[in-house]
């Protein structure tokens, strides 16, 4: 068995795409995944299976849209993709707050040119870095004003995307771990 982490995009904001977590839960555990858990209400899931990441991925969205009538984007990174992204912390050096450190998952690789442009839309205080389906950012004065954060948590990037801050993705990974 598998460890997944599986990341529902938009979920509980407002009063838009509301799930509770142990109806969540519930509809996960009927489906057949195993040891299945959940961390806070943002649509953050650990579950166990022996299914390939992207059928989990495919597996939830049609699960949630079935059931529950809801069109969410779902990217999942099994138990050893999320070591190498903490691993990897590409922006240790420079964010030192957790909660504006953001971590974007992305279900493929973005093309050079939108690699490009979202470089070019942080501050001068921004970073930001991308290796493989993760985009690291760090917005030291928040998101509220960031041109970058607000291209990241936009559909504009062509790919089904979700982001986490940084106390987030360990706490997930001590979910998958445990």
């Amino acid at each position: 068995m598998t460890r997944h982490v599986v990341l529902l995009r938009g979920v509980n904001l407002g009063s838009r795409n509301r799930i509770a977590m142990p109806e969540l839960r519930a509809l996960l555990t009927d489906a057949g995944f195993d040891d299945v858990a959940t961390y806070v209400q943002s649509g953050n899931v650990v579950v166990s299976s022996r299914r390939a990441p992207e059928r989990v991925a495919r597996e939830v969205e049609r699960l949630l849209e079935s059931r529950l009538g809801l069109e969410i984007d779902v990217v999942v990174r099994t138990r050893d993709e999320l070591v190498q992204v903490v691993r990897r912390n590409p922006l240790r050096e420079v964010a030192t707050d957790p909660k504006r450190y953001q971590v974007t998952f992305l279900a493929a690789e973005l093309p050079a040119q939108t690699l490009r442009e979202l470089g070019e839309l942080a501050h001068a205080q921004e970073r930001f870095a991308a290796h493989g389906r993760e985009l690291y950012a760090w917005h030291p004065a928040g998101v509220a004003r960031s041109k970058l954060w607000a291209r990241l948590a936009s559909h504009d990037l062509g790919v089904a995307a979700t982001s986490r801050n940084w106390t987030t993705v360990t706490k997930l990974l001590e979910l998958a771990e445990a």
